[in-house]
């Protein structure tokens, strides 16, 4: 019994340290968030330029005032079906840690963007379990109960895979 209170304990703890700001946005009929301090800009969709020999999610790169950032599209990268961009799509600009450069920015295509939530701890709960899936809710920090929604918390770190951060990181 004292092993569930401290597994209990544990994740209040770490539901404390995920409370905070997050920017929240659509892909399809789901409402995510990432952490507002790993936001730097929110742009319209600008035209992207195309990178061979790229995974699928990867749509390539953009010139954004002279800095080259790579984008990449979060409905491919999660398996969703495709759709047409709208006047509502845009670009995230994120800030993720790279274990070369430092931190990189990174350019995240999603259906719209929605508000900037301050989000508590109580608020939130952690992952769901999918049996031995782990890897596919490895990006997923939690689960923020918010008027009656869910909206889904990604580690921007692990959305952004490291293999696609290095291949990046020197431009």
């Amino acid at each position: 019994m004292s092993s569930k209170t401290a597994t209990r304990d544990e994740v209040g703890v770490g539901m404390q340290e995920l409370a905070g700001k997050y920017l929240t946005f659509a892909l399809a009929d789901e409402e995510y968030g990432i952490g507002i301090l790993k936001v730097r800009e929110i742009i319209g969709l600008m035209e992207i330029t195309a990178v061979p020999q790229t995974p699928s999610y990867v749509k390539g790169v953009i010139n954004l005032r002279g800095r080259v950032i790579p984008v990449i599209e979060l409905r491919t990268k999660f398996g969703m079906k495709a759709q047409e961009y709208t006047d509502r799509t845009c670009i995230i600009v994120v800030e993720v840690d790279s274990s070369s450069e430092g931190t990189i920015q990174v350019g995240v295509l999603v259906d719209s963007v929605s508000e900037v939530l301050n989000i508590t701890a109580e608020e939130i709960e952690p992952p769901p379990s999918f049996g031995n899936t782990q890897a596919t809710t490895n990006a997923i920090l939690g689960m923020a109960k918010i008027k009656g929604d869910v909206k889904i918390l990604l580690d921007v770190n692990s959305v952004v895979s490291e293999g696609l951060i290095e291949k990046f990181s020197g431009m």
